[in-house]
C-alpha cells in the first residue's frame, strides 16, 4: 500500500456511506438466498455476512483499543443471524469512530491485520473492503450492484492508489486485476480492481 493523495483528508464520510450501502443491502437479503454462491471464492451468502461482521468488528476493535487481528475472518457466533449483526455492528462502528479520541487515530500508525500503516490509509482499506464485498452481496441476491456511483468512484481512485496492480498475492492479498467488461459501473470496477469478476 502507498498513500492517499488526492482524496478527502477525513475518510470517515466516505467509509460511514459505504456502512450504510451494505447495511442496506444486508437488510434486504431473502432468508432463502442465504446458501447462495458469492463472487467471494470460500464464501456463500451467509459466510460473506459473517465476514463483513468481522470487516467492522476489526475497526471497533481499533476504535477501543483492542487487538484488531482477534475478530476470526468469520465471526462464526452470528451465523444464525448474519444480516441483523451486520445492520448493528455497521451502526455501533460509526458511533465509535466519530468521536474525537477515535478521529485522532487518522494521524497515528495503526498496526492491522496486514501490517502497520497510517491511520487515514486503514480506513480507506477499509472502505474499499466494505463496497467490494457490498459489491459481492449484490450480486449474490439479485440487489442492484452499483448503488451511489459517486461514492464508488471515490473508492475506486483510493484503490488504485493504495492496491498496487502487481504483484498480487503474499502480502497483497488480491486476485489479479480483471479488466472491466464493457459498460462496467465504478462499483463492478472497484471489484475488478480487487479481482472479482461477475460468476
Amino acid at each position: 500500500m502507498t498513500t492517499t493523495d488526492d482524496l478527502p483528508t477525513d475518510p470517515r464520510p466516505t467509509w460511514f456511506a459505504a456502512l450504510d450501502r451494505v447495511a442496506a443491502l444486508a437488510a434486504a437479503v431473502p432468508a432463502d438466498r442465504m446458501a447462495d454462491p458469492t463472487p467471494c471464492d470460500g464464501f456463500d451468502v451467509r459466510t460473506l455476512l459473517a465476514h463483513l461482521v468481522t470487516t467492522v468488528r476489526r475497526p471497533a476493535a481499533l476504535a477501543a483499543g483492542t487487538d484488531p487481528a482477534a475478530p476470526p475472518l468469520v465471526s462464526a457466533d452470528v451465523l444464525d443471524a448474519p444480516a441483523a449483526a451486520y445492520v448493528a455492528e455497521a451502526a455501533a462502528v460509526q458511533v465509535a469512530w466519530s468521536r474525537p479520541d477515535t478521529g485522532a487515530l487518522l494521524d497515528r500508525t495503526v498496526r492491522l491485520p496486514f501490517g502497520e500503516v497510517p491511520g487515514r490509509t486503514a480506513v480507506w482499506a477499509f472502505v474499499n473492503e466494505t463496497l467490494v464485498h457490498g459489491w459481492d452481496l449484490a450480486v449474490a441476491t439479485g440487489q442492484d450492484p452499483e448503488g451511489d456511483p459517486e461514492l464508488a468512484t471515490t473508492a475506486l481512485v483510493a484503490a488504485r492508489q493504495l492496491i498496487p496492480a502487481e504483484p498480487r498475492g503474499g502480502p497483497v492479498p488480491f486476485a489479479p486485476v480483471v479488466p472491466p467488461a464493457p459498460g462496467a459501473g465504478p462499483a463492478e470496477r472497484l471489484a475488478n480492481w480487487s479481482g472479482r469478476s461477475r460468476p
